[in-house]
Order: structure tokens, then C-alpha cells, then sequence
């Protein structure tokens, strides 16, 4: 009999429940395979040079749920999903450090409304990623042995979201396998600036101690005189203050620097860290940005690394 000429009325509620149920097994084997390959291509990642640390820009949150017609802020729950799993692809790959850039100083300049509506996202986020391990989404941080830092001026931050970055740095404070730095109310020339007035506050501390010990008078003499006869010995404050200062001390400098949405532009983001550093720029938006997209920014990066850490060491 052709099976084309079977009347589906024939069908009893017995074999339609089978025909569902080889449905699934095929597809639970298909996700198998796609796993197995994906393990695979990790591993084949894994025997070239492994970026130490990977730093995101995460653009394009809007434009996708623009383009998808979604409701607005959807595209940056989205985006949290896609964070989680270059999260998962970056601890499977060995990557030691993670730096992704949530909110920029700039940001503070849209409407209140949407800045609310981020500042209140950013707080369930956070609480989620500790969330207790008797829920059923696991405590991601744990998961991972994640520490979580956050970068910029925290003061400007509402209270609410404050605590809840303070929370979840202590309740991490003992993780060490992967460090995630989430720069909020942050850009370099603030980082910078920041770096500075700490190495001022402290070299006047030192001067104020020994001024008062009556052994200060040769630190001020060459403040006073160091534009007649300059000598890099005579500097108060030299590049090593200045790098311990910055807020992102905790970290070495990116290996890769991944911008999605196609843009070339750092956006005052990571400007002091970034002068080695392998730029990848994806046409994709960020909650589109998924395993094939990171297994090529990788595969990039391996072949510019050896050149980027040969110009490096040239300094």
C-alpha cells in the first residue's frame, strides 16, 4: 500500500505517540553528536595557544530585538544567555580571566527609564548567577569556580545594585578557576584618571611622613627641581604605580578583545590594556554570538598571537 494514500483518520493515538517518541530519540541523538563535535573542536582549540584573557563588548542588545520585533529590553535578557555560554566556552577552553563591559559611564546619558530598567536587570542577573544550589538554575558561580570583581565607579551605581555586586564579590572571594571582571559605570579615561589621583594621594602620604619624620626635604627638592636636570630615577610616580592603580589590576592584559555587531571601535574600553591585543570584530549581534563565532575569533587569534607577543616584548 502507498504510504502517501494512507488516510491519517486510520491512525490510532498508539502510533502517533511512537511516531512523537522516535521523534525525540532522534533528536536526543542528533544533540548528542552536535555535543561530541563540539568537544571535539575545543579539544583541536586547545592544542594551539590559549588566550590567557578574553574581553567582550557586547553590542547589539537593541538592534536584536529590533530586528526580532520584540519587546524593548528583550534583547538584552537575550544577551545574558549568550553571556552564559561564551562563560561555559571559555572555562571548557581554559581561559583564566573574563572581561565584559555591562554599562559604560556614556550609558547614564539614555533615558532614565532605560537605564533603570538595566540597572534592575544587572541586579537579577547577579543574584542569579549565586542563586542557591536547591534551585534549579545552579549556582553558575560556583559551577564554574568563578570570582566576580567588579570594575568602575561603583558609587554611581543605586544602592540596590551596589549591594548586590558587593554580595556576590564576597560570596566568591574564594573561587580561582576563571575571574570575571564586569565593568559598570566604567571607561578608560576614568580608569585612568582614577589611577592617577590614587598615585598622587599616595606619594603625598609618603611625603607627609616624612616630612614629619624631618626627611622629606630631598623627595620635595626634586619635585621642585626635576624640569632643570630630569632624570627617570627622580620620578615619584612611574609606570608600575600607575598599572597597580588602575581598576583593572586584577587582571593581565587581554589577549583577544571581541566587539560583536561589526563595530572597529573600542569605545573608551580597555584603551591602557589593549595595545597587544587581538581585535575581533563579528558582524553578529551579541545575543546571535554563539560557539562557531568564538571558535573563529579563537582561531584568529592563533594565528596573529605569536606576532602580537613578538611586538610585545619588544618594549
Amino acid at each position: 500500500m502507498d504510504f502517501f494514500m494512507v488516510n491519517p483518520r486510520h491512525f490510532k493515538i498508539s502510533d502517533i505517540a511512537l511516531i512523537n517518541d522516535g521523534c525525540e530519540q532522534t533528536n536526543g541523538v542528533f544533540e548528542k553528536l552536535i555535543y561530541l563535535i563540539k568537544k571535539c573542536v575545543l579539544h583541536a582549540l586547545s592544542i594551539g595557544p590559549i588566550p590567557i584573557h578574553v574581553a567582550f563588548i557586547m553590542d547589539g542588545n537593541r538592534r536584536y530585538a529590533k530586528k526580532n520585533n520584540l519587546v524593548e529590553g528583550s534583547g538584552y535578557k537575550a544577551g545574558f544567555f549568550s553571556l552564559v555560554s561564551m562563560l561555559n566556552l571559555c572555562y571548557e577552553l581554559g581561559v583564566r580571566y573574563v572581561t565584559i563591559f555591562a554599562f559604560s559611564i556614556d550609558n547614564f546619558k539614555r533615558c532614565p527609564e532605560e537605564t533603570r530598567f538595566l540597572m534592575d536587570l544587572m541586579k537579577e542577573k547577579i543574584e542569579s548567577l549565586i542563586m542557591d544550589e536547591n534551585n534549579e538554575s545552579i549556582n553558575i558561580a560556583n559551577r564554574f569556580g568563578m570570582r566576580v570583581h567588579f570594575v568602575g565607579d561603583l558609587k554611581l551605581l543605586d544602592k540596590p545594585l551596589r549591594l548586590a555586586a558587593k554580595r556576590i564579590m564576597e560570596a566568591t572571594v574564594n573561587n580561582s578557576r576563571v575571574v570575571l571582571s564586569i565593568c559598570v559605570a566604567y571607561n578608560s579615561t576614568l580608569e585612568i584618571l582614577h589611577s592617577l589621583e590614587e598615585c598622587c594621594e599616595e606619594k603625598c602620604d609618603e611625603i607627609r611622613v616624612l616630612d614629619e619624620s624631618g626627611s622629606g626635604y630631598g623627595l620635595i627638592k626634586i619635585r621642585r627641581d626635576y624640569l632643570k636636570e630630569y632624570d627617570d630615577s627622580m620620578c615619584l610616580i612611574n609606570l608600575e604605580d600607575v598599572e597597580r592603580n588602575m581598576y583593572m589590576a586584577i587582571a593581565p592584559c587581554p589577549n583577544i578583545l571581541i566587539r560583536t555587531s561589526g563595530e572597529n571601535r573600542l569605545s573608551n574600553f580597555l584603551l591602557w590594556q589593549s595595545t597587544f591585543c587581538y581585535l575581533y570584530s563579528p558582524f553578529v549581534l551579541w545575543p546571535d554570538f554563539g560557539f562557531w563565532h568564538f571558535v573563529w575569533a579563537i582561531l584568529n587569534y592563533q594565528r596573529s598571537c605569536f606576532y602580537l607577543d613578538k611586538k610585545s616584548k619588544q618594549l
